[in-house]
């Protein structure tokens, strides 16, 4: 494609709807930046090339970037920063007629229809089971002491009353 304005290869492709028509715009990279094509205000950019849209007289229209009240109505977005200053007025009226109110609540997520496993768990230990660890592990520390102060006598007696509390759990 070949730049409208110079015939050099086009890299920007306007398009804009003016008065129900779709217009294209093709501009190679230098006649893009001579038009200021990156500039935010730039939902005009058409009217500039192919001449001014003729508005209806005592239709609203933003003075920043011609955006008239029908555009708006028609095409449901804005044109620049400064419509909504401009179109303020008929703007929740709007949003209302095409959403399902003028606030956002959010949703909710319903149940998921996936099943996780539930995770139980470990059944508590009873008291007595505690207490039983507790006496099994100072009798083991007592044993340990036995043996090495070499009183058999008293580490065998130690190793059967470990072996009695162990037995029963």
């Amino acid at each position: 494609m070949k730049c409208d304005l110079c015939n050099n290869k086009a890299s920007v492709f306007l398009t804009q709807i003016i008065k129900d028509q779709m217009t294209t715009v093709n501009l190679c990279e230098k006649c893009s930046k001579q038009k200021g094509v990156t500039d935010t205000t730039g939902f005009s950019l058409a009217e500039e090339f192919l001449g001014p849209v003729s508005a209806r007289a005592d239709e609203l229209s933003c003075p920043a970037c011609g955006f008239t009240q029908s555009q708006l109505k028609k095409i449901g977005r804005m044109g620049c920063p400064e419509c909504y200053t401009t179109f303020r007025d008929g703007l929740e009226n709007l949003l209302a007629a095409m959403h399902k109110g003028t606030s956002h609540v959010g949703k909710v997520p319903g149940k998921s229809s996936v099943k996780f496993p539930e995770r139980k768990a470990p059944p508590a230990p009873k008291l007595q089971e505690v207490d039983k660890k507790k006496l099994i592990e100072s009798l083991r520390t007592k044993l340990e002491a036995a043996v090495s102060e070499e009183r058999y006598e008293d580490a065998a007696q130690l190793k059967r009353q470990i072996n009695e509390l162990s037995n029963k759990s």
